[in-house]
């Protein structure tokens, strides 16, 4: 069957022969006249067979007839993350070339200004994420009673990122008699119910098992010890011997990771960049583009890139983190062998992981092999230039029989040393007194300050009673064995206040009557 025979309306089917597209997908194919009808489609697919074209072909002919008025779009979809929705407004404006259609993008990261610009001029086409679409919605800018059809795309990754109960508030704000387009690649209990409540008599189009990976894509799992560096040197170690590898996306499960991973690969001479959440969306969409063009082979992301991004020719996916969620192992690896096409993924999974694993292959149907080879880490020289410095440190405190204790507490023990060790070993003689301090330790080989008569004679020359900086200044620690504790010999003469503070040495005004 060709596109021609879907119902398309004729400027449709000139812009997908201008782009090469001759025959529909399974899911194209049977959701497109559903939608051409005005019904409801609740469609169920793995992820790279051709849903977003299955939703905007039809759109476009639906939108040929009809005006769009201000601040009051016909159609809306919601897209979970701003890549994807900058990704459907691409389809639109490359299946749309021939239409005047306007179209709008409400993603964050992008001034408010702008887009109500945009909504105020009107809008036929409006992608948005489900947290923008509400602020423009509570602030007054943007009303939803003329929606005639709402797209929810990716809903199960609307699940997981928490945008469920932004989705039920939409679906209020937006009119009872519309036309609702549904697709996921998964069916938790949570999406079934969403689809239950909203949907009204849909028509069911599935063309693959929920939570299936696509028969094109050879998936292996390799081996790693526990340390992350450990994983780093097999995620090298596994990118230099891979087989056709053209280009990869590198999953991690945390930002944090991610960044790490990045700063690894760059070190070691890898063309790579970066895509998570807390970039802004200027670098986001910079470090996408530079990956789509192939100048740079290699993208460390977090599962921000795993759902629905549309880069067709991504040989390799490497998971550097097992998911913590199935789902989204299905989603990882449908970014490779898309559009029929070939590709590999390779799972580093720790003993840790092995849980994980487990729940994926039940998820699947079906068991992921070992990869074949020998995989061990053997230490060397240089592997771990990579860790963090804070860590290495660690593993040097351990070498040496500690914990990597402070430098506090390292001095508290040396405290319980003999005294005499420790000024042994820190005192350093003066040039003058080197023949003196090879025979006694350094303290000793200082010069006194004067000579002292016998201990009897100063106990009953010097003064019973004194100040009290001369009480605190009283006791000198000697070496060897610790002497009685003993009056020191003022300074200075006896009706002497030189060496008193000022404020010390003013009258005292005795209260009055006293």
């Amino acid at each position: 069957m060709s596109f021609s025979n879907l119902g398309l309306s004729e400027k449709v089917l000139a812009a997908v022969a201008a782009t090469g597209y001759t025959t529909p997908t399974p899911i194209q194919e049977q959701a497109i006249p559903h939608v051409l009808a005005r019904k409801d489609v609740l469609g169920i697919a793995q992820t790279g067979t051709g849903k977003t074209a299955a939703f905007v072909l039809p759109m476009l002919t639906i939108l040929e007839k009809g005006r769009a008025r201000a601040r009051m779009p016909r159609t809306l979809i919601l897209e979970p993350t701003r890549e994807l929705a900058a990704q459907v407004k691409e389809n639109f404006d490359r299946y749309g070339a021939g239409q005047k259609l306007n179209v709008a993008l409400l993603i964050g990261g992008v001034s408010f200004g702008d887009q109500d610009a945009k909504l105020t001029r009107g809008v036929d086409v409006l992608i948005a994420t489900p947290g923008r679409l509400l602020d423009h919605t509570e602030r007054g800018g943007l009303l939803l009673t003329g929606v005639e059809l709402l797209v929810i795309d990716e809903a199960d990754r609307m699940l997981d990122m928490g945008f469920i109960p932004d989705i039920e508030r939409i679906c209020k704000l937006v009119p009872f008699t519309r036309q609702t387009l549904f697709f996921t690649a998964t069916m938790p209990p949570e999406i079934r119910r969403i689809t239950e409540t909203f949907l009204h008599n849909p028509q069911k189009v599935e063309v693959s098992k929920p939570a299936t990976t696509a028969v094109t894509v050879t998936q292996s799992q390799v081996p790693a010890g526990r340390e992350a560096h450990e994983k780093r040197e097999l995620l090298r170690r596994l990118l230099r011997e891979a087989k056709d590898l053209k280009n990869a996306i590198i999953f991690c499960n945390r930002k944090r990771e991610v960044a790490i991973v990045h700063k690894s690969l760059q070190k070691h001479g890898f063309s790579v960049g970066a895509l998570h959440g807390d970039m802004d969306q200027p670098a986001r969409m910079a470090a996408l583009e530079q990956f789509r063009k192939g100048e740079l082979p290699l993208l460390v992301a977090s599962d921000v890139a795993a759902r629905g991004l549309d880069i067709p020719e991504v040989s390799h996916v490497f998971n550097f983190d097992v998911p913590h969620h199935p789902d989204d192992y299905v989603h990882r690896v449908g970014r490779t062998g898309r559009a029929g096409r070939t590709g590999t993924a390779i799972s580093i999974v720790t003993p840790l992981d092995q849980k994980s694993m487990v729940a994926i292959e039940k998820l699947i149907g079906q068991n992921i092999p070992r990869a074949e080879g020998d995989y061990t880490v053997h230490a060397a020289s240089g592997e771990q230039s990579d860790r963090p410095r804070e860590s290495r440190g660690r593993d040097r405190d351990r070498s040496r029989g500690g914990r990597g204790k402070p430098q506090r507490g390292r001095d508290r023990e040396r405290s319980h040393e003999p005294r005499e060790a420790r000024h042994s070993s820190e005192a350093t003689p003066s040039p003058d007194a080197m023949s003196a301090a090879e025979a006694r330790p350094a303290r000793e080989a200082r010069p006194a300050r004067e000579a002292r008569p016998p201990r009897e004679a100063r106990q009953s020359s010097e003064p019973r009673h004194g100040s009290r900086q001369q009480a605190s200044n009283s006791h000198v620690p000697s070496i060897g064995r610790p002497e009685p504790r003993r009056q020191r010999e003022p300074d200075t003469e006896p009706g002497d206040h030189s060496h008193l503070p000022a404020f010390l040495l003013r009258p005292v005004r005795s209260p009055a009557g006293a």
